[in-house]
């Protein structure tokens, strides 16, 4: 979503790291060229005036200090991240739980905005941490919403508490109080009460709402707003505060292509936090709102640590082990070893994303290629070693032509995406071998041997030192066969 805005304060950023020292003049420059990027990516204009005046108050005074530095264009760049971190609400905003259970979250907002959706992740996450979360079908204005409402709880494992079919007929007052009272009895630790929305906001909605806040007495009363409506979001979230009073906001698409000023300026106008976000279609597509990883990934610096929470999440703690034990003895990385991770890979969700994570790659042209990524390469590869045989998968030196045939057939692929399959794990294996014995890989920052920090998915630190046997020496004197043996 903020790719666009990404790209700019890449821009004026590299123009400010080819200059020497900083003069005021430059301090004007990149603070205006901040603010247009801003109200162009739809951030309010107080808000875009404000951040951008803060940030040059602080530049200008610190002026001398940051030319005495090595790097003065890092000293600005780092007052601009800590106050795009506070713009965005400065720390995570965890839920406020119950002095006794259950902890009551309501949700509120336009119709449109995806509360019921949402509803489901929250509930979701919740029940990821081990709660047991239960939903209130609260909305019974909108058509066949008590309906999704179950549907949704069907699909993530959690009981929904629906006692009127809605459509307009039945009390969701009632509803919501009952629900909160069947929770009690049947020891839920959380409750979800999904309320009714509109599609503009009217005395109606704001009384009902305030009605259903009254009545179960939320611990946390959460706005849900689609991060892609614009400065109409903002607008809504101030009516809201007003009419019903909200504790924290949760934004929803914020995978889509909008400009996505709305996340930067509904902290800033309500006061209110950002408290979770919702990143795609999925249940798991939702977690806390950090600002400051957003802001990292606003400024090109990626979200490394959120893959990595992603990533320790999704690989399999046995099969990490195994991985670690074979590289500490030496053994080389096979195919069996290439699909497991895979495997843990598909977990993480998209590819897009994941690699999104990473610092630049939302520049230039690791941009172009990442937009040009095939998210259907995993299941193809993943088909190409399926259709190998145990021995093949150990060993890919038996797979000669005959063999390679036999698998592009089986897989559906063609032999040339085998043979660069092939090619590429086999680089892949003298990666790791360069790795393992210190070697480490031409051309990468740090090297030889592995940075500080720098770790193999699915292989812990300590296997990067210590035991690091001696490299394996051909035991032929024929040059092919030498090459043959990898």
């Amino acid at each position: 979503m903020f790719d666009s805005l990404s790209s700019k304060f890449t821009s004026a950023f590299s123009s400010l790291r080819k200059k020497g020292k900083i003069k005021s003049g430059d301090i004007d420059e990149i603070v205006l060229e901040i603010q247009n990027a801003l109200i162009e990516s739809d951030v309010a204009l107080e808000v875009a005036e404000s951040f951008a005046s803060r940030i040059k108050e602080r530049s200008l005074a610190d002026l001398e200090q940051v030319n005495r530095g090595t790097n003065p264009s890092q000293a600005i760049f780092d007052i601009v991240n800590q106050e795009l971190t506070e713009i965005l609400g400065g720390s995570a905003r965890r839920i406020r739980m119950a002095k006794k259970a259950p902890t009551v979250i309501m949700l509120t907002g336009l119709q449109g905005a995806g509360k019921t959706s949402l509803a489901g992740k929250l509930a979701f996450y919740l029940k990821g941490q081990g709660n047991t979360p239960l939903l209130v079908a609260s909305d019974l204005q909108r058509p066949n919403a008590v309906t999704q409402l179950q549907q949704v709880g069907s699909d993530v494992g959690v009981p929904v508490f629906a006692p009127e079919a809605g459509n307009g007929v039945g009390d969701p007052v009632a509803v919501a109080r009952a629900g909160k009272k069947f929770a009690e009895d049947k020891f839920h630790n959380f409750v979800i009460v999904d309320t009714a929305g509109r599609l503009g906001v009217d005395e109606d909605l704001m009384k009902q709402a305030a009605d259903i806040r009254d009545a179960v007495n939320p611990d946390e009363v959460l706005f849900v707003v689609d991060a892609m409506v614009g400065q109409d979001a903002v607008r809504t979230a101030e009516a809201f505060l007003a009419g019903v009073g909200f504790d924290a906001v949760v934004l929803t698409k914020l995978d889509g292509d909008a400009r996505g000023g709305a996340a930067l300026s509904i902290v800033t106008r309500t006061g209110r936090p950002i408290m979770f976000a919702a990143t795609g279609e999925k249940p798991k597509d939702f977690d806390l709102f950090y600002p400051d990883r957003m802001a990292s990934r606003i400024l090109g610096l990626g979200d490394v640590q959120t893959l990595a929470e992603q990533a320790k999440a999704a690989f399999d703690p046995q099969i990490s082990k195994n991985l670690e034990e074979k590289f500490a003895a030496g053994d080389d990385f096979t195919l069996v070893d290439f699909l497991d991770q895979m495997q843990a890979i598909k977990k993480m969700g998209s590819m897009t994303k994941m690699l999104g994570m990473l610092p630049g790659m939302n520049s230039g042209a690791m941009k172009k290629q990442l937009e040009n990524f095939d998210e259907g390469e995993l299941v193809r590869t993943e088909a190409i070693v399926r259709s190998m045989t145990p021995e093949e998968r150990v060993n890919v030196k038996v797979l000669n032509g005959s063999r390679r045939a036999r698998i592009a057939k089986g897989s559906g692929r063609s032999v040339s995406e085998v043979n660069t399959l092939v090619d590429r794990f086999v680089g892949a294996q003298k990666m790791m071998r360069q790795l393992r014995n210190g070697g480490g890989i031409p051309g990468m920052p740090g090297m030889p041997g592995m940075p500080a920090g720098m770790a193999i998915p699915g292989m812990a630190k300590g296997s990067q030192k210590g035991q690091q046997p001696p490299k394996k020496k051909s035991k032929s004197g024929n040059p092919a066969k030498r090459a043959a043996e990898l």
